[in-house]
């Protein structure tokens, strides 16, 4: 039976090395993802505010489908189902540029911009209807109304939920490593297999992911208070 001793992973080069790449990796991904699904959110919230019925019944069904079906099943359907559905040469193309991370980011974008697009979509329904008038009457198109009136007050307002999704979408890059990605859960996992300290391994994961959290988090707050200063000029 081992004793506490976390300095026994810390101090190993082959453990410091494997969790450094899985740090790196779980970045690549919460970023891949967090940008895909922004700007998809963004699109997805122009859509469903256009005249278009058509348009906005595929937003509210994208949006049904991607909260209601467990994200690690979204994951799996791409990386296991969709992608034996691509033509022989774009499988192989895919498989030479790492798959695995490649269709991680576009399952985890694809879901998260949902959840993003309601969130600025909340945040466009607590603006007054005025403003839109307003930014009309100065002779700005619907989409020139939107992207210099509209869309930054609404991000204003749903800065809380976008950050509050966005550590979500951060957590939830560790469903990777069901389909073989080398990310920090996975990292932990093998460190865990070859030194048999499965308390200090976990402790050490669940550490890095609050850290991580809590920066995410503190830099929604540093953000909030910028926005509350640029709107009370």
């Amino acid at each position: 039976m081992h004793g506490f001793d976390l300095m026994a992973i810390l101090l190993n080069p082959e453990f410091s090395r494997m969790l450094i790449e899985g740090v790196k990796m779980t970045l690549l991904i919460a970023g891949g993802s967090w940008a895909l699904a922004m700007a998809l959110a963004f699109l997805l919230l122009t859509l469903r505010l256009t005249p278009s019925r058509l348009a906005e019944r595929f937003v509210a069904g994208y949006v049904s489908y991607h909260c209601n079906v467990p994200t690690l099943v979204q994951l799996m359907l791409w990386y296991f189902g969709i992608s034996s559905l691509l033509p022989d040469p774009m499988q192989a193309w895919v498989g030479e540029h790492h798959a695995e991370v490649l269709f991680s980011i576009l399952a985890l974008g694809l879901c998260q911009a949902a959840y993003f697009s309601e969130d600025l979509r909340s945040g466009l329904r607590a603006i007054p209807p005025g403003q839109e008038e307003a930014a009309r009457a100065l002779g700005n198109s619907f989409l020139g109304a939107m992207r210099h009136v509209l869309m930054p007050q609404a991000v204003r307002n749903a800065l809380p939920a976008l950050i509050n999704h966005s550590v979500s979408l951060f957590k939830n890059s560790s469903l990777a490593m069901a389909i073989g990605v080398s990310e920090m859960t996975h990292a932990v996992k093998e460190i865990e297999n070859t030194s048999f300290r499965a308390f200090e391994s976990y402790l050490l994961a669940t550490v890095m992911y609050l850290a991580f959290s809590l920066l995410i988090m503190a830099a929604g707050a540093w953000l909030a208070r910028r926005f509350r200063v640029v709107a009370g000029r």
